[in-house]
């Protein structure tokens, strides 16, 4: 989940809300915590039913390049995140309300002037926008930035500029990792954008 690192989202983790969602028929999305129509589902990740197929996977690549050359982020770096946020399903929707390819969260969404979260080319751009910032933010740290991304800035801060003792945390770190070396592994890319880890 991508987090804001502000006080209305710190305040909707610590109610621990569920957020309930569906597509109407004109393919609006509907979100609340208070459902009060029997179209709403809570739960897990799910793919939203909506009328639009699956955005190819030769467009996300194409979207990747550009993101990551606009906000000087390794695109290998950009697609590990996705993987691990959403697998590539640009429909996703977490039970926390994160939307999309790279899961942002309403907020952020809205912060990064995204009008539609669900389109591919849009998510991508915000989320490698705010990966890029998180980055930037903890002098290029990837553990850090990494955190950031995924708890919020905030917590990062609070933690003294180190990774937050959260399981999930922690384990979204090691996931994207392990995705980011094997691109890499399998990519003539440049390593210069790593660097190392530190729990």
């Amino acid at each position: 989940m991508v987090a804001a690192g502000i006080g209305l989202l710190l305040l909707a983790t610590t109610a621990s809300a569920t957020i309930y969602t569906f597509v109407d028929e004109r393919g609006v999305v509907h979100m609340t915590n208070v459902p009060t129509d029997s179209r709403y589902q809570a739960g897990s990740r799910f793919n939203l039913r909506s009328s639009k197929k699956t955005a190819p996977r030769g467009s996300i690549e194409a979207y990747i390049r550009e993101a990551a050359a606009r906000y000087n982020v390794d695109p290998l770096l950009v697609r590990a995140v996705i993987k691990v946020e959403s697998d590539f399903d640009h429909r996703a929707v977490s039970k926390k309300g994160a939307i999309g390819l790279m899961q942002l969260m309403p907020e952020t969404a809205r912060d990064l002037r995204i009008n539609n979260p669900f389109d591919p080319r849009a998510n991508i751009m915000g989320g490698t926008r705010y990966l890029g910032k998180m980055l930037s933010l903890f002098d290029g740290d990837l553990s850090l930035g990494l955190a950031a991304y995924n708890a919020g800035p905030t917590r990062v801060a609070m933690a003294n500029n180190t990774v937050p003792r959260f399981p999930e945390t922690i384990s979204y770190i090691k996931k994207v990792m392990h995705h980011y070396q094997r691109y890499q592994d399998g990519s003539s890319t440049s390593n210069r954008w790593l660097k190392k880890i530190s729990f």
